[in-house]
């Protein structure tokens, strides 16, 4: 295969064309690479190059202004919206950088395709005026149409003063450059007289290109050499050569001279697979195996190219290529905000923006926990950062003050300065605290610079960007505020790249499509080949009606697709081998459909495509059951863990999922703890339990009277607001949810003394014997060579009417049916039917042998959600169904439970028996 560059020079070289005096002009600096790479094919001694030149530093060269960036743009242009507007009048540099580029996109638009700006603005201007006329009926307009049809008839002088201020300063834009070049041609050309210029690979040209290239060649001054293939040219309705066929048919050159060159390279025998993968992350996948796959066959990867039509697929795409690659080089560079420095900078924009007087506790902790900044906490004895994240999430921190921050990490107030402390909205403070973070941060990776070479390199590239914040604010003065501010940085931060540093002429190619231009591949693959990314489809970013652009002879839609679609015939032009990748999934906006370009290389039927779906291999994975076994370790711990006590709750873990027993009382492995922003209901049922506890502690021994049950609801505000400051530390329950839990735990409090006092109304003699009693007993297991202890806490003891009754309290909702049993067997191993009963059985058991009552006894809930059902008693039925129930619990009672307990401890502690995870 023989490239077109190659080709070129080749023609050249035949007609006894000096090349050194040569001057070329190519669409990219790339494809100019590519050609100095290939004149040492074309001759067989030394010589001096030929210029190469990109078709932008051509023209700026001829018309002797520099580019500048998109962003300084916006600065310059605000000047002369400042300029031009009255000051009431004046949007904030925030607004109007949102439709600002817009605008500044249409006059480059205008200006490449050389259209006299007053009519397209008068043109515009009347469009809106009659508009509004429509919509707008009344003869006196509002203040608000008066000046967005004043907006319109100021777009004139906008673009003048704009451009006039730009070329005073010899700098502009594209479109005012390309127009800048036509007028200085005429002097280039008499500057020039002999220099010869070889334009190559060219499709879509705008005006100002057309008429540089045409009056070049009107003057003999140039040649041109086009790339297209006979089977797009004579066929009308293929896009591959919509500009083509225009320029042979237009221009009066190709009129007495060749047309160089329509070639038949398309028509060549080629390889062309189709595959359908799902998902973009599939494609990515797929491209490392097929790059395997190739290299095995061909032993190399030379004249190979993978084309990112999406270049969101480039960090996947590297990250799936075979490890065997030996030279590869990548054309795009890595996005800076892709950086994880990035997500640094957007948190602290973002929760400075409203400047505010405290931080939410999970942007503080995001921020310290950051890779960058974790380590500029630490010293050689403390660590600050740990300590901050320990102090915020033990004392239920939801919003924190910097000088909170300070006093919690003395040693670190430098730099929590410089995250936290308030930036004031201002953008020198911004700017001075991001570059003195940007300076920390160099600090502590300088200590050891070869590990940190990749973070040194992000950190070089921010540096720069930052120093250009502070330069573009320094010149114009139009940055306010942090919002701006934000605006500013994240513009600047999507136009920046990291390179990477490869093998230009060797190895793979990774590349986006219009780096592709005037290349030539034997293998190529490309990706992302949807509609909606190849081609892109109809967007419309522009502030120029559909039917103007057509009257004015500017691109639409239509002309930016055959754009792309001469991109993508031109790569599979020369290419022998050829694989296309599309997504197959429709849960993107860009996924699913098929690019109508494979369609047409179908229903053309040159080529044999063929096309597979494929289908990602999924493996089945069996869900295995976690199982520990037990070894003599975790028998010694079990020991331990019995000679301090099961208590009803661990035994109840038990039965609900062993593993969690494991992790919770062999490893001691404690739940993990997180700032409650709203009120959990475990904290609420301790709220409620401490209450309770502080209200009949002292009653302990006595008979309740209605008298005291009134006096202690005097005191529900100050006793339930005192225990959510004990265990809901320093979070707010002032508004929002927790107010509203913070009252639901006094109604849950007076609902009970109401239940009480009504209890007593009715007659009935309460005295309660202990509230939140202690028990630790001995729990006979003749089995087990070693003791076994019961201990928990039982929330109140009474009697009632005579009978004692061991109350256990539930802030949850709790039903009759919970606390009632038919098989003995089912309570060690239902734990959602029968827990409720297990536990408080458990109590009975306990305090009945620590002497504390006598059997028979009664036992059950006290559900603050269903208070109106009253005491729920623990039952025994001898079937479902029955409707007689044994309520009191009696030696029976308790000889049964205890040997179904005991099953229970023995199973726990039998070395035969793994910890077996429950499907939940």
């Amino acid at each position: 295969m023989t490239s077109f560059i190659f080709d070129v020079l080749k023609d050249l070289q035949s007609q006894s064309i000096t090349i050194s005096n040569l001057t070329f002009i190519l669409p990219s600096k790339r494809a100019g690479l590519f050609l100095k790479h290939q004149l040492a094919t074309v001759k067989n001694q030394n010589f001096f190059a030929p210029t190469i030149l990109s078709i932008e530093t051509f023209v700026e060269d001829l018309s002797e202004l520099k580019n500048i960036g998109n962003t300084e743009l916006l600065f310059e242009f605000y000047n002369t919206y400042k300029a031009l507007t009255p000051q009431k009048e004046t949007d904030s540099f925030d607004t109007f950088s949102k439709w600002a580029q817009i605008l500044l996109q249409d006059f480059n638009e205008i200006d490449r395709y050389l259209i006299p700006q007053k009519k397209i603005f008068n043109y515009l201007a009347a469009i809106k005026e009659i508009e509004e006329n429509h919509w707008s009926l009344e003869q006196n307009q509002t203040d608000f149409i008066k000046n967005y049809l004043k907006f319109w008839n100021k777009l004139p002088e906008y673009y003048n003063h704009f451009t006039q201020n730009l070329l005073k300063k010899n700098i502009g834009y594209q479109g005012l450059i390309y127009r800048e070049a036509v007028s200085g041609l005429k002097t280039y050309i008499e500057n020039n007289p002999n220099t010869q210029h070889v334009f190559l690979g060219f499709n879509a040209l705008n005006t100002a290109e057309t008429t540089i290239i045409q009056t070049l060649l009107k003057e003999n001054l140039a040649k041109v050499y086009w790339d297209i293939d006979q089977t797009f040219i004579d066929n009308p309705k293929h896009d591959a050569a919509l500009f083509t066929r225009q320029h042979k048919k237009n221009w009066t050159y190709f009129e007495t001279q060749p047309f160089n060159w329509i070639t038949k390279n398309y028509t060549k025998s080629k390889n062309i697979q189709v595959f359908g993968i799902p998902k973009s992350i599939g494609q990515a996948k797929y491209i490392g195996s097929l790059l395997q796959t190739i290299q095995n066959k061909q032993q190399t990867l030379t004249n190979t190219a993978v084309v990112l039509g999406d270049e969101n697929l480039l960090i996947p795409t590297l990250n799936a290529l075979p490890e065997n690659i030996e030279a590869l080089n990548v054309t795009m560079g890595f996005p800076l905000k892709s950086i994880p420095l990035a997500t640094l900078f957007e948190t602290l924009f973002r929760i400075h923006k409203t400047n505010p007087k405290t931080f939410y506790y999970k942007d503080i902790i995001s921020v310290i926990s950051h890779q960058f900044i974790f380590p500029l906490f630490n010293t050689e004895t403390l660590n600050n950062a740990s300590k901050i994240i320990d102090t915020i999430k033990t004392n239920n921190l939801v919003y924190l003050t910097a000088t909170r921050l300070k006093n919690i990490a003395k040693t670190s107030s430098t730099i929590i300065d410089v995250l936290f402390s308030n930036w004031n909205n201002n953008t020198e403070t911004v700017l001075s605290n991001c570059s003195q973070l940007i300076l920390n941060i160099k600090h502590y990776l300088d200590t050891d610079k070869t590990a940190h070479l990749l973070p040194l390199e992000y950190l070089f590239r921010f540096n720069q960007l930052f120093n250009e914040l502070t330069r573009l604010n320094n010149t114009y003065k139009h940055i306010k505020d942090v919002a701006a501010l934000h605006s500013v940085y994240k513009e600047l931060l999507a136009s920046e790249t990291l390179d990477f540093q490869g093998e230009p002429l060797q190895g793979l190619q990774v590349m986006g499509m219009l780096e592709s231009r005037v290349l030539d591949f034997e293998t190529v693959i490309i990706s992302g080949v949807n509609e909606g990314i190849l081609p892109s489809g109809k967007s419309n970013n522009s502030f120029i009606p559909f039917d103007v652009k057509i009257e004015n002879k500017l691109p639409t839609y239509k002309e930016k697709d055959a754009v792309y679609t001469y991109h993508f015939y031109r790569l599979l032009q020369r290419a022998k081998n050829v694989y296309i990748l599309y997504n197959t999934e429709a849960d993107v906006l860009t996924g699913g459909e098929k690019s109508r370009f494979i369609t047409q290389l179908e229903h053309e039927g040159i080529h044999n495509i063929k096309h597979k779906i494929i289908a990602p291999k999924v493996p089945a994975i069996k869900k295995e059951l976690n199982s520990i076994e037990k070894n003599d370790d975790v028998i010694l711990k079990l020991k331990k863990v019995a000679e301090k006590g099961f208590s009803p709750s661990s035994l109840t873990n038990y039965i609900r999922n062993p593993i969690d027993f494991y992790y919770q009382k062999v490893l001691k492995i404690d739940e993990f703890i997180d700032v409650e922003e709203t009120v959990a209901a475990n904290t609420l049922g301790t709220v409620v339990h401490n209450t309770l506890e502080d209200f009949y502690k002292p009653l302990e021994g006595h008979f309740l009277t209605v008298e005291i049950v009134e006096n202690l609801k005097k005191n529900i505000n100050k006793t339930v607001a005192h225990h959510f400051n004990d265990v809901y530390k320093e979070g707010d329950i002032t508004t929002g949810k927790n107010l509203i839990i913070f009252e639901i735990a006094k109604r849950y409090v007076s609902n009970f003394l109401n239940l009480e006092i009504a209890d007593l109304k009715d007659g009935n003699k309460i005295k309660i014997i202990a509230i939140e009693a202690n028990n630790t007993v001995v729990f006979n297991v003749p089995e087990l060579d070693f003791p076994v202890k019961l201990t928990g806490k039982v929330d109140r003891v009474d009697n009632f009417n005579g009978t004692t009754r061991i109350i256990d309290y539930k802030t949850g909702k709790v039903n009759q049916t919970d606390v009632e049993i038919v098989n003995w067997e089912d309570i060690t191993t239902d734990y959602k039917k029968y827990s409720k009963s297990f536990q408080v059985l458990t109590y009975a058991l306990m305090m009945q042998q620590s002497g504390l009552i006598k059997l028979p006894v009664e036992a059950g809930i006290i559900s603050f959600k269903n208070l109106s059902a009253g005491f729920l008693k623990f039952a025994k039925k001898e079937k479902p169904s029955a409707r007689t129930k044994e309520h009191l619990i009696t030696e029976d009672t308790i000889n049964s439970f205890s040997a179904e307990l005991k099953h229970l401890i023995l199973e726990i502690c039998n070395v035969n028996i793994p910890f077996t995870e429950k499907e939940l």
